[in-house]
């Protein structure tokens, strides 16, 4: 069996070139930058209302948690789904390390991508929001069911709702499995980008960032084996993708077994009838269907529900 993981390695280390060809109307390159870090006021709840009022304290806020190598774009249809509806405020994160250029996202760590949500938390908090609810898609997921794990809410204000999308802890392409193995030798590898995608996800991903994903969801898995118990009177829902390319289906099995309430409880999990990764986001994407739009409008309805009830 270790012959076949050898040539494998092997067809990485050549296919892939340390010094990729980065050109200005990339992501990676030095003009491009998620919007985010030029208005961070119409992205960030904390920049737009930096001292609100009574009301404004107790409205539900929800930040949003995009994946590996994407951007706030990932979230954009439900900013725009809810239409400036002053029910709910959005927080549209955008991860550390992204967003920028390759080299930022080469040397970021998976501890510097969840900084950017604990920022925006922190800030919330000390701005005196008291409902705080999140949502995490693909790697965001993974990155908030650690962030449960290592008790980082205990005796802070409590999210009242956490919804994972399409989480990833198990990954449908085994060959991420062998970033530590290759290691240094790997320069990158690309993406499959549609050229209208390019603006906001990474075509080049270095294997420095690799790791760090590999690094991450083996410490989530190992935390769901021993088992999380989410803060009391926190809800979660994981909605999955029956077909995912990107995260496995086991990613949901792993997560529905390893997490509960306080009370012993089984979270709630919704396996949907789709083929995409991240199935929230349909924007640029090829053969969506009416299915896919009507799912979607369905859980972002649902969530929303939770969030003003």
């Amino acid at each position: 069996m270790k012959y076949p993981i050898i040539l494998l390695a092997l067809v990485l280390i050549l296919s892939c070139d340390k010094m990729p060809e980065i050109t200005d109307d990339m992501l990676d390159g030095d003009i491009i930058f998620d919007a985010s870090l030029y208005d961070p006021g119409s992205y960030l709840v904390s920049e737009s209302l930096p001292t609100p009022d009574d009301i404004q304290k107790a409205t539900p806020v929800i930040i949003l948690c995009h994946g590996y190598s994407a951007s706030t774009f990932e979230w954009s249809e439900f900013f725009d789904w809810n239409d400036s509806d002053s029910s709910i405020l959005i927080s549209r994160v955008l991860l550390g390390g992204h967003g920028r250029t390759y080299q930022d996202f080469k040397e970021a760590t998976w501890q510097d991508w969840k900084q950017s949500i604990l920022d925006e938390y922190d800030a919330l908090v000390n701005a005196g929001f008291s409902n705080i609810s999140f949502a995490g898609s693909s790697t965001g997921g993974a990155l908030l069911v650690e962030l449960v794990s290592s008790g980082y809410f205990n005796d802070k204000v409590i999210p009242r709702n956490i919804f994972l999308i399409d989480p990833i802890v198990i990954p449908s392409n085994k060959t991420l499995s062998l970033a530590n193995l290759v290691g240094p030798m790997l320069g990158y590898i690309t993406s499959g980008n549609s050229p209208e995608e390019e603006p906001y996800w990474y075509h080049y991903r270095p294997q420095e960032t690799l790791r760090e994903l590999l690094t991450l969801i083996n410490l989530v898995r190992k935390d769901l084996e021993k088992g999380i118990t989410l803060p009391e009177e926190t809800y979660l829902k994981l909605y999955k993708s029956e077909r995912d390319p990107t995260a496995d289906p086991v990613s949901a099995v792993l997560i529905y077994n390893g997490m509960e309430t306080t009370s012993g409880k089984k979270i709630d999990i919704e396996l949907l009838d789709s083929d995409f990764h991240v199935f929230t986001r349909l924007d640029l994407r090829d053969n969506v269907t009416a299915k896919d739009i009507q799912l979607q409008e369905n859980v972002f309805t649902e969530m929303k529900s939770r969030l003003i009830n």
